[in-house]
Protein backbone atom coordinates (compact mmCIF):
# COMPACT_ATOMS: atom_id res chain seq x y z
CA UNK A 1 0.00 0.00 0.00
CA UNK A 2 1.21 3.45 -0.86
CA UNK A 3 0.66 6.36 1.46
CA UNK A 4 0.48 9.92 0.38
CA UNK A 5 3.16 12.06 1.86
CA UNK A 6 1.81 14.96 3.92
CA UNK A 7 2.75 18.37 2.56
CA UNK A 8 5.57 20.06 4.47
CA UNK A 9 4.35 22.31 7.26
CA UNK A 10 5.92 25.51 8.39
CA UNK A 11 6.21 26.34 12.04
CA UNK A 12 4.67 29.71 12.79
CA UNK A 13 4.68 31.28 16.24
CA UNK A 14 1.00 31.22 17.12
CA UNK A 15 -0.44 33.81 19.48
CA UNK A 16 -1.39 32.61 22.93
CA UNK A 17 -5.12 31.84 23.03
CA UNK A 18 -5.51 31.51 26.78
CA UNK A 19 -5.46 33.93 29.72
CA UNK A 20 -2.10 34.14 31.47
CA UNK A 21 -2.61 37.43 33.40
CA UNK A 22 -5.57 39.08 35.12
CA UNK A 23 -6.29 42.71 35.99
CA UNK A 24 -8.87 42.03 38.69
CA UNK A 25 -12.05 43.76 39.79
CA UNK A 26 -11.36 46.89 41.84
CA UNK A 27 -7.99 47.54 40.16
CA UNK A 28 -7.57 50.81 38.23
CA UNK A 29 -4.62 50.89 35.84
CA UNK A 30 -3.34 53.70 33.65
CA UNK A 31 -0.50 53.21 31.16
CA UNK A 32 0.56 51.10 28.20
CA UNK A 33 0.15 47.36 27.97
CA UNK A 34 2.48 45.60 25.51
CA UNK A 35 3.78 42.09 25.05
CA UNK A 36 2.71 38.56 24.28
CA UNK A 37 0.26 36.44 26.22
CA UNK A 38 -3.35 36.43 27.21
CA UNK A 39 -4.90 38.95 29.58
CA UNK A 40 -8.30 39.26 31.22
CA UNK A 41 -9.37 42.73 32.33
CA UNK A 42 -12.05 42.83 35.05
CA UNK A 43 -11.03 46.20 36.48
CA UNK A 44 -10.55 49.60 34.83
CA UNK A 45 -7.78 50.23 32.30
CA UNK A 46 -6.89 53.50 30.60
CA UNK A 47 -4.07 53.70 28.06
CA UNK A 48 -2.81 51.87 24.98
CA UNK A 49 -2.94 48.10 24.48
CA UNK A 50 -0.91 46.06 21.99
CA UNK A 51 -0.87 42.35 22.80
CA UNK A 52 0.28 39.42 20.67
CA UNK A 53 -2.38 37.05 21.90
CA UNK A 54 -5.79 37.17 23.59
CA UNK A 55 -7.54 40.01 25.42
CA UNK A 56 -10.75 39.35 27.33
CA UNK A 57 -12.62 42.33 28.75
CA UNK A 58 -14.82 40.69 31.38
CA UNK A 59 -18.30 41.86 32.38
CA UNK A 60 -16.90 44.21 35.04
CA UNK A 61 -14.02 45.36 32.80
CA UNK A 62 -13.87 48.96 31.54
CA UNK A 63 -11.24 49.92 28.95
CA UNK A 64 -10.61 53.41 27.58
CA UNK A 65 -7.94 53.70 24.91
CA UNK A 66 -7.28 55.32 21.57
CA UNK A 67 -6.25 51.98 20.06
CA UNK A 68 -6.58 48.40 21.30
CA UNK A 69 -4.69 45.83 19.21
CA UNK A 70 -4.53 42.07 19.69
CA UNK A 71 -4.88 38.85 17.75
CA UNK A 72 -8.16 37.99 19.49
CA UNK A 73 -10.42 40.34 21.47
CA UNK A 74 -13.48 39.21 23.44
CA UNK A 75 -15.63 41.99 24.91
CA UNK A 76 -18.14 41.22 27.68
CA UNK A 77 -17.62 44.59 29.42
CA UNK A 78 -17.10 48.08 27.94
CA UNK A 79 -14.50 49.43 25.51
CA UNK A 80 -14.24 53.11 24.58
CA UNK A 81 -11.74 53.17 21.71
CA UNK A 82 -10.83 51.72 18.34
CA UNK A 83 -10.05 48.02 18.02
CA UNK A 84 -7.80 46.26 15.49
CA UNK A 85 -7.87 42.47 15.75
CA UNK A 86 -7.76 39.31 13.70
CA UNK A 87 -10.88 38.15 15.61
CA UNK A 88 -13.39 40.22 17.59
CA UNK A 89 -16.28 38.81 19.59
CA UNK A 90 -18.78 41.02 21.38
CA UNK A 91 -20.75 39.08 23.97
CA UNK A 92 -24.35 39.88 24.95
CA UNK A 93 -23.15 42.11 27.81
CA UNK A 94 -20.40 43.73 25.72
CA UNK A 95 -20.38 47.38 24.69
CA UNK A 96 -17.96 48.97 22.20
CA UNK A 97 -17.81 52.67 21.32
CA UNK A 98 -15.26 52.99 18.49
CA UNK A 99 -14.31 51.83 15.03
CA UNK A 100 -13.10 48.28 14.48
CA UNK A 101 -10.86 46.72 11.85
CA UNK A 102 -11.13 42.93 11.94
CA UNK A 103 -10.59 39.75 9.98
CA UNK A 104 -13.46 37.92 11.70
CA UNK A 105 -16.34 39.42 13.68
CA UNK A 106 -19.07 37.89 15.83
CA UNK A 107 -21.62 39.36 18.19
CA UNK A 108 -24.20 37.79 20.44
CA UNK A 109 -27.75 39.09 20.62
CA UNK A 110 -27.70 42.13 22.91
CA UNK A 111 -24.08 43.04 22.11
CA UNK A 112 -23.58 46.74 21.27
CA UNK A 113 -21.27 48.51 18.82
CA UNK A 114 -21.35 52.18 17.95
CA UNK A 115 -18.79 52.76 15.23
CA UNK A 116 -17.68 51.54 11.83
CA UNK A 117 -16.74 47.94 11.09
CA UNK A 118 -14.10 47.35 8.44
CA UNK A 119 -13.42 43.72 7.59
CA UNK A 120 -10.16 42.76 5.94
CA UNK A 121 -8.84 39.45 4.65
CA UNK A 122 -5.75 40.01 6.78
CA UNK A 123 -5.36 42.56 9.56
CA UNK A 124 -1.92 44.10 9.96
CA UNK A 125 -1.34 44.67 13.67
CA UNK A 126 1.25 47.22 14.71
CA UNK A 127 2.65 45.11 17.53
CA UNK A 128 6.19 45.15 18.83
CA UNK A 129 8.33 42.37 17.35
CA UNK A 130 8.94 39.32 19.50
CA UNK A 131 12.10 39.47 21.57
CA UNK A 132 15.08 37.61 20.16
CA UNK A 133 18.16 36.12 21.77
CA UNK A 134 20.53 38.54 20.02
CA UNK A 135 21.06 41.90 21.69
CA UNK A 136 20.45 45.13 19.81
CA UNK A 137 23.22 47.39 18.54
CA UNK A 138 25.68 48.65 21.12
CA UNK A 139 26.58 52.30 21.00
CA UNK A 140 29.96 53.07 22.47
CA UNK A 141 30.63 56.46 24.01
CA UNK A 142 34.00 58.09 23.24
CA UNK A 143 36.32 58.00 26.20
CA UNK A 144 37.02 61.31 27.87
CA UNK A 145 40.21 61.67 29.84
CA UNK A 146 39.77 61.98 33.59
CA UNK A 147 40.98 65.08 35.38
CA UNK A 148 44.13 63.26 36.55
CA UNK A 149 45.03 62.22 32.98
CA UNK A 150 44.29 65.54 31.27
CA UNK A 151 47.34 67.65 30.43
CA UNK A 152 47.58 70.88 32.34
CA UNK A 153 49.02 74.14 31.05
CA UNK A 154 52.30 75.18 32.47
CA UNK A 155 53.23 71.63 33.53
CA UNK A 156 56.68 71.05 31.96
CA UNK A 157 56.44 67.29 32.25
CA UNK A 158 53.34 67.02 30.06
Amino acid sequence: MFRKKAPPTTTVARPIERVTSVLGTGINWRGNLRGAGGIRIEGTFEGEIGIRGLIVIGETGRVTCEKLQANTVIVAGAVHGNIAAEKLEIRSTGRVWGDVVVGAFATEEGGFLRGKVQMEEQVELDLEPEETETPGPVVEQPETPSASEAPTQGDPGK
